[in-house]
């Protein structure tokens, strides 16, 4: 089938994951801890995220979970609840300060131009809250680009579970192969495979193609060789 559309995932896709949540991260923490070196240490393990080098494990849950993960997970160290409002305060805290440290990548705006001018559609699906991912794309100048989207909070559930991917689909009226869903993460991927879409791998994030592999139908080392990857498919289709 021909591709008509694309889905992509926002961190460590569109925008440089290490480079913008890095000091994020270290912001939110400090911020969440009110100085207490014990507690920042804490809330760094948790997080499996180097305070220091501002690095983090291809375990880690700030990689591949949703916001509400990170918040899960934060909650036990700061001796709270898990609740809807330590989730929008951590939630605020993420939006302000990755948008000071906010980094696309080179490559972003012009792969997105290319394929609009190809007669695609895009969409964004993150496991970012639906606020913080509109907040980067408007920073960034991008959020016209797209038709679609969504984060967790979105009420189409998170990645890996299909539902983003599946909502973009029938918002559009296509056939799941008629939709690329793009991503740096095993999550994005299998995403994509449950809702029958085409899954694309980038290596532009923290996960390596020999993890991504064996969940792709394609691996490319960043969105910008999309529009090559798309043109070959589609001149291949009868």
């Amino acid at each position: 089938m021909t591709i008509k559309a694309v889905l992509f995932d926002k961190d460590g896709t569109l925008i440089d994951f290490m480079g913008t949540f890095g000091p994020a991260t270290a912001r939110v923490i400090e911020r969440l801890a009110k100085g207490d070196t014990q507690l920042i240490q804490a809330l760094a393990d948790v997080a499996e995220f180097n305070i220091k080098t501002l690095d983090v494990l291809p375990t880690s849950v700030l990689i591949a979970g949703s916001l509400e993960d990170i918040v899960r997970d934060f909650a036990p160290v700061l001796n709270q609840p898990y609740s809807t409002d330590l989730l929008a305060h951590v939630d605020d805290l993420f939006v302000k300060y990755s948008a000071e440290s906010l980094q696309p990548f080179p490559f972003t705006e012009t792969a997105l131009d290319t394929l609009l001018d190809m007669g695609l559609t895009l969409g964004v699906a993150t496991n970012d809250s639906e606020n913080g991912a509109i907040s980067h794309l408007n920073k960034l100048q991008l959020s016209d680009r797209f038709r679609f989207i969504a984060g967790y909070d979105s009420g189409h559930g998170a990645k890996p579970e299909p539902g983003m991917v599946t909502a973009f689909i029938n918002e559009l009226g296509l056939q799941p192969r008629e939709v690329m869903m793009v991503g740096d993460s095993t999550h994005d991927l299998v995403a994509g495979k449950k809702a029958k879409a085409v899954s694309v791998a980038v290596t532009s994030g923290e996960a390596e193609a020999v993890d991504l592999t064996p969940h792709a139908d394609h691996v490319l080392d960043d969105i910008s060789h999309l529009p090559s990857l798309i043109s070959s498919l589609n001149e291949s289709t009868p």
